[in-house]
């Protein structure tokens, strides 16, 4: 159970370098005209993915589940595989990148990196519910995977409606930069 609290440290660790991020980001996109939208379901995204972490070794130690090496290696690596995605995304998109939705008007698409692929609109997100899978499987926790992906499938809709709903609005506004 040590390792497995020390795996959820460091994702924790991630997510809070993703908010620094984010932070700089936002400042970013908003000097420069950016449109903050879609903040009714943010908390809700915050309160998922901050659930993720707190319920996926609370379930482990509650419910005294085991490690399974044939889950638990394939499931970690899968972790590792969404990380790299996760900053592979990051990366691609630079400033425009948030954990908010926020649209500065008049820039492009990003089409480089893992957005080139046109059969994967959204990798970030991909990468998101891969994790939110694979984390708690690591060490067997299957009822806050399965809620996990549930919930995340719901709010997934609602999100990339509000950011497909805010490049259309932004792609309308002439540019202020």
């Amino acid at each position: 159970m040590t390792w497995y609290l020390v795996l959820i440290l460091l994702v924790g660790l991630e997510r809070l370098a993703e908010l620094v991020v984010a932070r700089r980001n936002a400042a970013w996109s908003l000097a420069r005209g950016g449109i903050l939208t879609g903040q009714g379901h943010y908390p809700w995204m915050v309160a998922l993915h901050t659930g993720l972490l707190v319920c996926a070794p609370l379930e482990v130690a509650l419910a005294d589940r085991p490690f399974l090496p044939v889950l638990g290696w394939p499931m970690l690596a899968l972790v590792v595989a969404a990380q790299a995605l996760r900053w592979w995304c990051i990366t691609t998109l630079g400033p425009q990148w948030n954990t908010q939705v926020i649209v500065v008007p008049g820039l492009p698409l990003v089409t480089g990196g893992p957005y080139r692929l046109t059969w994967l609109r959204h990798p970030n997100y991909v990468a998101v519910a891969v994790e939110g899978l694979a984390l708690p499987l690591v060490h067997t926790a299957w009822v806050t995977a399965l809620a996990f992906t549930v919930l995340n499938a719901a709010l997934m809709v609602v999100r990339i409606r509000c950011e497909n709903d805010a490049l259309t609005l932004a792609a309308e506004r002439p540019s202020t930069t």
